[in-house]
């Protein structure tokens, strides 16, 4: 099972308990206080009638079952019963609503929150954080939160108000019978917190083991091509059980640990309940205590057990959904590396000129340099080629250009405005980019296209779709442009998802286009054909390309040569031919 290294790095210790629960009110709950403040109204309403039940109790028992009393008695009471018992299911139903819509309305706040975040992080966090693990955050973590806070907010209000006016009823019926009732509260209290220590522990493996089991099935399921094509459906099916069978290993550890409270609650309630019965009969037949005091005494304190086992269990999924917090937290406190400046620059060029002065960029948790001071100009309304062995750092200087990463030295610059200055929204307004590295969502061929320009008329679609000769195939599809493509673009063939990928960049008009291997995935008849789309949508724009096969930037207007992080060349394509160097070898050796 994949294992996780990053995700909670920026925690180095636990926070305490109390910290967490502050926060979880002042950034999720604070919005609702209006609400809040509402619920606890209904709440302490149901938890005053439950006493009254207890209460009751007493007139029944001493008046209405005595033979001597009056029949409106008798109604009076019963009356007082119905009434007892609508209002408490009334302000029950209300309550639960209620806590129902804070605790939903925050978990969506959260996932807000959460997956905000995600889209502000820079590429280096998903390719150290697998996407299985990032989406059992949002999911999994966010949901037990979820019932942790929930369950906290109702038990606190309405298990510890009902126990507070019970015990009032108890008080008022013999306060000393009531201090031995609750003289073993302390040592029940202990035991509770250590239980809720060691759910702690046991919640924050529950969700590690959730989140590696979300990624290896997210993993499975993206590569089940090369599942079944190597006969390894018995295998992943193993190494997915043990997954299974783990996490099925710590929910029944959590089980056992979480109700060890019970068996032990019992027996002190049991105790209890012998002392009040022994004192309590000695006191009624010595003409002490009447039959319905003892009674009412008895029924509130039945009554009482029920919210304080709800209390002993409320620190149990407290601990439990803190235990998720932490890590949910821990991705919320991540600092962003890529952001915009105080008062950035908006970029409004038409005609931008893109330079390269001294860049230098090393990848995390590497020893060497990915590019080791770089300088060229990428011209207006020219193309500039990326070629070079693998690894020579191409991919790496297209990625520098829309800031999926910055610069440890040196500058990229825009018609002289270094990158780090100009606004993250107007930079990639900027610019279009085909990578090797298609995305296809589970979605219309339309919206598909239109992901590059949402406020897209059909029209521009598919006029789009015909500069990347894309029409054609899609007119010849079930629902034409309707037609769903199924994740990943499942039902496409290689060459037309990167049609689809390069209809994207037609319809974004931008005055910067980046092509990473834009043609890889295209047969010799589709290639020439997308290669004469391409070549009119360079036309005013600059261009940097980076390609494998030699023959489809000969026409460039510059081509760079990267070895080892490293400019080893430029020129034209016949001036590098000329120089007689690595560019003319890759040449001569077939790579045209």
């Amino acid at each position: 099972m994949p294992q996780e290294t990053n995700i909670m790095d920026p925690i180095n210790s636990k926070p305490e308990t109390v910290q967490l629960v502050k926060r979880l009110i002042r950034e999720y709950l604070r919005p609702y206080a209006g609400l809040l403040a509402l619920a606890f109204l209904f709440m302490m309403i149901a938890a005053a009638m439950n006493a009254s039940v207890a209460l009751l109790i007493k007139p029944i028992l001493d008046g209405v079952l005595n033979v001597e009393s009056e029949g409106q008695m008798v109604w009076t009471v019963a009356g007082l019963v119905i009434v007892t018992f609508l209002f408490r299911g009334t302000t029950t139903y209300a309550h639960t609503v209620l806590m129902n819509k804070i605790s939903q309305s925050i978990v969506a706040d959260i996932q807000h929150h959460l997956f905000g975040k995600f889209m502000d992080m820079d590429l280096s966090f998903f390719h150290d954080n697998p996407s299985g693990q990032l989406i059992s955050r949002v999911i999994n973590d966010v949901n037990v939160m979820r019932t942790a806070v929930s369950d906290a907010m109702t038990g606190l209000g309405k298990s510890f108000l009902t126990l507070l006016f019970l015990i009032g009823v108890m008080v008022y019926q013999d306060w000393q019978l009531s201090i031995a009732a609750f003289v073993i509260m302390p040592f029940a209290v202990a035991f509770v917190a250590w239980i809720g220590r060691r759910l702690r522990k046991v919640s924050g493996s529950i969700q590690d083991e959730m989140a590696g089991l979300s990624d290896m099935l997210s993993q499975i399921f993206q590569g089940i091509r090369q599942v079944k094509a190597y006969g390894m459906e018995d295998y992943e099916q193993k190494r997915a059980g043990k997954a299974i069978d783990k996490v099925c290993s710590l929910n029944m550890k959590s089980v056992r640990i979480g109700n060890l409270s019970t068996p032990v609650n019992e027996i002190l309630v049991g105790i209890i309940m012998a002392g009040i019965i022994g004192y309590g009969g000695t006191q009624v037949s010595s003409g002490e205590m009447t039959g319905g005091e003892l009674g009412s005494f008895l029924a509130a304190f039945v009554m009482a057990y029920e919210p304080m086992k709800r209390l002993a269990q409320l620190n149990n999924k407290l601990q439990t959904g803190l235990g998720a917090a932490e890590r949910v937290f821990a991705l919320m406190d991540r600092d962003i590396t890529i952001f915009d400046v105080a008062t950035p620059y908006t970029l409004n060029e038409n005609k931008p000129n893109i330079v390269f002065n001294n860049v230098e960029f090393q990848y995390e948790g590497t020893d060497v340099k990915a590019l080791n001071k770089i300088s060229f100009i990428a011209e207006s309304g020219k193309v500039l080629a990326l070629v070079g062995p693998s690894g020579g750092g191409k991919s790496t200087v297209i990625n520098l250009i829309p800031r999926f990463y910055d610069t440890q030295s040196g500058t990229v610059e825009i018609n002289g405005h270094n990158l780090k200055e100009v606004s993250l929204n107007s930079l990639r307004r900027h610019i279009a980019l085909v990578s090797q590295d298609i995305t296809i969502f589970d979605d219309t061929v339309s919206n598909n296209i239109r992901y590059s320009k949402p406020d897209a008329t059909q029209e521009e679609i598919e006029e789009a779709a015909r500069m990347a000769y894309a029409h054609d195939f899609i007119s010849n599809m079930s629902d034409g442009y309707d037609t769903m493509l199924g994740e990943d673009g499942v039902r496409l063939s290689g060459g037309q998802k990167q049609r689809i990928s390069i209809a994207r960049a037609v319809l974004r008009d931008a005055p910067i286009l980046l092509l990473d291997e834009a043609t890889s995935a295209l047969d010799n008849e589709s290639e020439q054909a997308v290669q004469k789309a391409l070549e009119e949508l360079q036309h005013g724009r600059t261009t940097i390309v980076i390609a494998h096969r030699l023959s489809t930037v000969q026409n460039a207007d510059k081509i760079v040569v990267l070895d080892k992080g490293e400019i080893v060349e430029q020129g034209s394509h016949v001036e590098l031919l000329k120089a007689n160097g690595m560019y003319a070898k890759m040449y001569h050796a077939g790579l045209n």
